[in-house]
């Protein structure tokens, strides 16, 4: 797996995570915030299998 998350993109992808996960404890308290956990990971490994798939990459390099 080569990188295709660039810092900015990884930045992103763990607020957007972090506040998914947010609306399971505060808010409607719905199931669908853990669908946050996919961006964190994303962000963690710094790989995205839809990225690679559509020929995107916004790292550097």
């Amino acid at each position: 797996m080569t990188a295709n998350i660039g810092i900015l993109d990884r930045a992103l992808r763990v607020l957007l995570g972090v506040g998914l996960i947010a609306i399971v404890f505060v808010g409607p308290e719905t199931p669908w915030g853990w669908i946050g956990v996919v961006p964190l990971l994303t962000a963690a490994v710094r790989f995205c299998p839809a990225y690679r798939l559509l020929g995107l990459r916004t790292c550097a390099g």
